[in-house]
């Protein structure tokens, strides 16, 4: 994963934490959530799609949790804007994605959880990082949680 260009587009503190990850998956697993109003540190993995649009390796930091059944679950908020994050409509079109968690790298699939998963899986989150309750409340679309599960 190391060859991707990342786009110019991404704010410098993401490149710089993508760019860390993929140096050394320890010291990027840890992301300081100060940076998106949260606190501490938290975990991060890092996810990588092809652009439904541009066909283009894409890669991106997201907040993930462990789940029970092996999974990692992560939240496709883009901070409570009105429509879904790219990767989220990324995956939608094509399942061929990677993970990297700390310096664990593998396929994954992408399952999105609903009903009671989804409500007890979006608590986790939101314990986890307090910010996804402002994003959920600024907008009408249900944010959509996600689980990747090692393919």
């Amino acid at each position: 994963m190391t060859d991707i260009k990342l786009p110019d587009y991404l704010p410098s503190w993401m490149s710089d934490h993508i760019n860390t990850y993929l140096d050394d998956g320890e010291a990027g697993h840890l992301w300081d959530a100060s940076l998106g109003g949260g606190e501490g540190m938290i975990t991060t993995l890092l996810l990588t799609t092809k652009g439904r649009k541009s066909g283009n390796t894409l890669i991106l930091p997201l907040i993930y949790r462990p789940t029970d059944d092996g999974g990692f679950c992560v939240i496709a908020s883009k901070g409570g804007a009105p429509a879904h994050p790219a990767w989220f409509l990324n995956l939608q079109a094509n399942q061929d994605i990677q993970l990297k968690v700390a310096n664990d790298e593998f396929k994954a699939v992408a399952k999105v959880a609903e009903g009671e998963e989804r409500e007890k899986l979006w608590s986790l989150m939101e314990a986890y990082f307090a910010p996804y309750a402002s994003y959920k409340a600024a907008t009408d679309r249900e944010i959509p949680v996600v689980v990747f599960y090692p393919a």
